[in-house]
């Protein structure tokens, strides 16, 4: 494995100074190529960031949804109509074959993330993005495909397939990238969903079945490179699949998911909806037992309020939990691309008020 020292970041580990970023992205930033997403997002926000994503650009804009490609190839997996009143109305791939025998095709995360990297590191070099920041790489949990693009019947047959690949495809992102450069974010939606009910699980024990996938996620990336998780309840139209009454649900999943892994989790961020200023939302991470060195970001800047409702958001949230930072609810993906360079500025003028 690639773990080069040079440049090193030290996270919320080290220097004083880096103590005062207090910005994340989520991900999904809708501009032209990696290389724009980085370019832009150094020049507005570097300073307030630990981490850069690329964007998720072009057909990855399509945060899970776009893999489907990769089941549809697969021999052994046939797609077939979803069921009548279905939360997912499109087609869905079913397993014809023994589970034992399935080999999934190329999913395309190490492809994708290898070649953002060439151009963060080039950027990094010539001085285009802080010394500081790490390329992040974002993944969606390993049940986001299987409720999303796979049918309920063939799911708990095909996720070992699924994870196989994932787990090679990892194995070559570790061993391209230096691991001091690196940070792995995984994305937690349908995870939440079956945790709430409103997805079906695949699983016998719900809750510790999602814990110790969530587990698993953490403990397959190495110490020696940066790990979180983004929780949320969906942004398809920018609307959840469900609201939720308040971060009780996120409080439970991180201090259960930190207690189950022997690695450190670097970071957490979880969803504030934009109506939610009232302490009763927020109740709930006065029991959150995160790790020492682990941070935590609420998803509370939304572009409708601004800096004001960011403002009463943060008043209400402080009377929880003392040190946070800050962020979307999930990714730009959905949005105008001529929003982009505005709210990441609401985002460094919202950093500014917890840093």
């Amino acid at each position: 494995m690639n773990s080069s020292t040079e440049g090193s970041s030290t996270g919320n580990h080290g220097r004083a100074g880096e103590r005062a970023r207090r910005a994340h992205l989520v991900g999904s930033i809708p501009l032209a190529d990696s290389e724009t997403v980085f370019r832009t997002v150094a020049g507005v926000l570097g300073d307030h960031l630990r981490r850069i994503p690329d964007g998720e650009t072009g057909t990855r804009s399509r945060w899970n949804s776009w893999t489907a490609p990769t089941y549809e190839q697969t021999a052994g997996l046939e797609l077939v109509p979803p069921p009548p009143g279905s939360y997912t109305p499109w087609s869905q791939a079913a397993l014809v074959i023994d589970p034992d025998e399935l080999v999934l095709a190329r999913i395309g995360f190490a492809d994708a993330a290898l070649d953002s990297y060439t151009r963060f590191a080039d950027l990094k070099a010539a001085g285009a993005i802080p010394r500081h920041a790490r390329f992040q790489v974002c993944l969606p949990s390993p049940i986001a495909p299987m409720i999303v693009l796979i049918e309920p019947g063939s799911r708990a047959g095909v996720e070992p397939a699924h994870l196989r690949q994932l787990h090679s495809e990892i194995g070559e992102i570790l061993a391209g990238i230096p691991h001091d450069q690196l940070a792995v974010q995984w994305d937690v939606c349908q995870d939440v969903g079956i945790w709430e009910g409103f997805y079906p699980a695949y699983f016998d024990d719900t809750e510790k079945g999602v814990v110790e996938r969530l587990r698993d996620c953490a403990e397959i990336i190495p110490a020696d490179v940066e790990v979180g998780f983004h929780l949320c309840y969906g942004d398809f139209g920018h609307k959840h699949f469900m609201n939720p009454t308040d971060l009780g649900v996120c409080t439970e999943i991180i201090n259960r998911v930190t207690a189950a892994s022997s690695r450190t989790i670097d970071w957490f961020h979880v969803p504030v909806p934009i109506d939610r200023d009232d302490a009763a939302y927020y109740a709930p991470l006065a029991a959150l037992a995160l790790g020492a060195t682990t941070e935590l970001y609420l998803g509370l800047i939304h572009f409708g309020d601004g800096i004001e409702g960011a403002k009463r958001r943060i008043a209400s949230a402080h009377s929880y939990v003392p040190s946070f930072g800050v962020g979307t609810e999930c990714g730009f993906g959905r949005r105008p691309p001529e929003t982009i360079e505005p709210l990441l500025t609401l985002h460094a003028d919202v950093a500014r008020l917890v840093g």
